[in-house]
């Protein structure tokens, strides 16, 4: 007999999010609805304001990922000008990014998805002594580990679980049979729990030298950045290099050996597809590598039905978004240019389930050609590796030589929480050359970092990037000098998609289907997937009076 069961909300995640899953007699999942509970509605307070303050103001679509809209919204609006900044601002945009993309990633895998796959209470059963050897297995110089330093935090573990106050770590499903990891496994990785902490600090510093302050950072304009005194200040460049380093150092020698040692114990679900979704991936490309932004770090292009023999073409204009299931007016599916956001709840049945074939999610529904698409670091390097992209073919491919696996393997849960650690270690090591870059323009007498721009009476724009949870556009259209309409569809809209008018899941339902829970009192495999996409539901919902339809005013007092 059929069984539904409600998780809600997910927590570890930005914002506020409910999965329903309806269960066969063996608890395998048959069927799986994603709502978003939370609407913010900030597309509509942009109509009327003056183009250039998108930027800032955009970044308030989330606590978490402020830079990555400021950027999509300053290139929407360049777009829209016709305007293109010049390579010092390119560079030190580019460098502003990888510190976020390094703390968002590390952040992720650590305190979000890590206890997801790591039990911290048989950690307690470790040997320090089989720990270090553990850790030595996968890299010559692990880092922080010693049998000191494991037994100091197999000890301070200890005391949390004595205490009866676990902290950060209570409240979770420890003992499940989902948990594979060796206690020693276990003990090196929530040793890196309490290490990615303080890196992660750092992260946040570097992001500040060119941004100002994190978060929500403040130097880029339309036209190029404003901080320019410090990318003139050798010690500025010297502190963010130093630091760089230092994050380096423990994606080297800590995050990448960790996702080694979990891939290899998890490595069966991987080849069992679990979690693979809707097996197409779609990426605009981010990272601009020369001053015509035509090449990007990280690939534009599209991979269908898993299909890596070749990667076709992205063509905008395929986008749409549905609302046929969403808590919004309107059937059509519109590209964003002609979007709309006016509300339309109706909430759920009696028994607080999803109404049948009715609207369920506050999350717009997402198309490119008519489907589904998952976006993020696993629709990146897909994509790279299909195009033959050098540093991800290689990236993969020595990953998968240490796991001795297939690249079918990539297509699930696990691959998608392999991808965003490569590309954690691809945005680093990427960082160091372009911090090169900026300081031989420099030297070479280049101080350019604006280009001058003034704002058009009318016009359309949008900027298309790659940001830590993937494809994220804006588009903006311009009347009398003012912002007329707004559009922003981001990473988690795309996979957080709910159904569409022909009834097709979005990528967080389709990965659910087939997933069998160990105890379905405890929906450990639920969490272990959909974490694996770093969900940002505040980024996925766009503050306005749902009954009234009207922007609030507030007085400061």
């Amino acid at each position: 007999m059929a069984q539904r069961i409600i998780v809600d909300p997910i927590t570890r995640i930005e914002g506020h999010l409910r999965i329903e899953v309806e269960l066969d007699g063996g608890n395998t999942i048959q069927d799986a609805w994603s709502s978003i509970t939370l609407w913010r509605g900030l597309e509509t307070i942009l109509k009327g304001r003056d183009p250039r303050d998108a930027g800032l103001l955009t970044q308030r679509f989330c606590g978490v990922c402020t830079y990555s809209h400021y950027e999509a919204a300053t290139m929407a609006v360049e777009d829209a000008f016709g305007v293109k900044p010049p390579a010092n601002a390119r560079i030190i945009r580019n460098l502003i990014k990888a510190s976020h993309y390094l703390t968002d990633h590390i952040m992720h895998f650590y305190h979000l998805h890590g206890l997801d796959w790591v039990d911290i209470v048989s950690a307690l059963d470790a040997d320090p002594k089989k720990a270090v050897a553990l850790a030595r297995s996968v890299h010559d110089n692990p880092y922080n580990c010693s049998e000191s330093h494991y037994a100091a935090v197999k000890e301070r573990l200890t005391l949390f679980a004595q205490s009866g106050r676990l902290g950060p770590f209570e409240n979770a499903y420890w003992g499940n049979r989902s948990f594979k990891l060796s206690p020693e496994a276990n003990l090196v990785i929530a040793s890196h729990y309490l290490d990615a902490l303080y890196i992660s600090k750092i992260g946040g510093r570097m992001q500040a030298i060119f941004g100002s302050k994190n978060p929500h950072p403040q130097t880029l304009v339309a036209g190029g950045v404003t901080c320019v005194m410090d990318a003139l200040d050798a010690d500025r460049l010297s502190k963010f290099r130093f630091m760089l380093r230092e994050v380096q150092n423990f994606v080297d020698t800590a995050y990448i050996p960790d996702v080694l040692i979990a891939g290899a114990t998890y490595a069966g679900e991987g080849l069992e597809g679990i979690g693979a979704g809707v097996g197409n991936y779609l990426a605009y490309g981010g990272f601009p590598l020369d001053d015509d932004w035509n090449q990007t770090l990280l690939p534009r292009g599209v991979v269908k039905d898993k299909d890596l023999s070749q990667a076709l073409e992205l063509d905008e204009e395929k986008i749409t978004e549905d609302v046929t299931h969403s808590w919004y007016e309107g059937s059509d599916a519109k590209h964003p240019y002609d979007g709309e956001t006016e509300p339309e709840y109706t909430g759920f049945d009696a028994n607080g389930n999803v109404q049948g074939d009715g609207k369920y999610s506050w999350c717009k529904a997402p198309r490119y050609d008519g489907d589904p698409y998952e976006v993020g670091p696993l629709a990146r390097f897909l994509i790279g590796y299909a195009q033959g992209h050098e540093q991800i073919t290689e990236l993969v491919n020595s990953t998968l030589g240490a796991l001795n696996a297939p690249a079918t393997v990539l297509f699930s849960t696990l691959g998608r929480t392999a991808a965003r650690a490569l590309e954690t270690k691809l945005v680093a090591d990427s960082a160091e050359a372009w911090t090169d870059e900026l300081v031989t323009n420099i030297k070479a007498g280049d101080e350019r970092t604006w280009t001058r721009c003034d704002v058009p009476k009318e016009g359309q724009g949008r900027g298309m990037t790659e940001v830590p949870r993937g494809a994220l556009g804006h588009w903006i259209r311009i009347e009398k000098k003012e912002i007329a309409n707004y559009q922003a569809v981001v990473p988690s809209t795309w996979n957080c998609a709910p159904r569409d008018t022909n009834g097709v899941r979005g990528p967080y339902e389709e990965s659910l289907i087939g997933t069998t829970l160990a105890n379905a009192e405890q929906p450990l495999e639920i969490l272990r997937t959909i974490h694996s996409f770093d969900p940002c539901m505040a980024c996925a919902v766009h503050i306005i009076d749902p009954r009234s339809g009207e922007v609030k005013q507030f007085k400061v007092l």
